[in-house]
C-alpha cells in the first residue's frame, strides 16, 4: 500500500515591519501559538516584513493569513485569534477609497476613531465586534453576522453620515433583532 504524498499549500505576504514584533510576540509565543493551532509552519522575514506560511489544510492556512493580516493590521494578538473561533471573521475598509485630498485621511480616520476613541467604542459594543483603525485602513472582527453592521457603520461615517444618525441605525438594528437591511 503506498501513501500519497501530502499536498502542500503556502502563503506569501507582507506586514508592516513595526508590526513583525507584535507577530513574533515575547519568546515567540504569538507566533508559536499560530502555528499550533492553525497546524501550519509560520517563517518570518523581519527584515523585509514578509511572512511565509505552509500548512497541509488549505482552510487551517487561510485562518492563519487572516491572523497574521489581522495582526498586520494593528490588532492585538489576542483579538487576532478571536479568528479561530467558527463563527468569526476579518474584514477591512480601505479608508483612502474615501479620500479626495491629503487632509482627508487623517479627518476620516478620526470620524472612526472619535474623540478619546468613543466613535470606535460605541460601534464595537453595538455591534459587538473588535474595530482597529491603523494606517489607511480600518480592520474589523467579530461574529460574522454583526460585521456587516459594522462595516456599514464605519462606511457611512466616511461618507460623512453625522454619528448619532450612525448610533441611531445601529440601536435600531439591535432592537430589530438583527433583521436584513433595507
Amino acid at each position: 500500500m503506498t501513501s500519497t504524498p501530502k499536498q502542500e499549500f503556502s502563503y506569501d505576504l507582507r506586514i508592516p515591519k513595526e508590526r513583525v514584533a507584535v507577530l513574533i510576540g515575547k519568546k515567540g509565543e504569538v507566533k508559536r501559538t499560530i502555528e499550533h493551532e492553525t497546524k501550519t509552519k509560520v517563517q518570518i522575514n523581519s527584515e523585509e516584513g514578509t511572512v511565509s506560511l505552509t500548512g497541509e489544510d488549505a482552510l487551517l492556512l487561510y485562518l492563519a493569513r487572516e491572523i497574521v493580516r489581522a495582526i498586520g493590521r494593528g490588532f492585538n494578538p489576542d483579538i487576532a485569534l478571536l479568528l479561530l473561533k467558527q463563527d468569526y471573521a476579518f474584514e477591512l475598509i480601505a479608508i483612502q477609497d474615501y479620500v479626495k485630498t491629503e487632509n482627508d485621511l487623517e479627518r476620516l480616520r478620526g470620524r472612526v476613531i472619535g474623540e478619546g476613541g468613543k466613535s470606535r467604542r460605541t460601534i464595537e459594543e453595538l455591534t459587538q465586534t473588535n474595530i482597529c483603525v491603523f494606517g489607511k485602513t480600518a480592520g474589523i472582527i467579530g461574529p460574522a453576522e454583526n460585521i456587516s453592521d459594522a462595516r456599514r457603520a464605519i462606511e457611512s461615517l466616511l461618507a460623512g453620515s453625522p454619528h448619532a444618525h450612525v448610533y441611531k441605525w445601529l440601536e435600531r438594528r439591535r432592537k430589530m433583532g438583527r433583521r436584513t437591511w433595507q
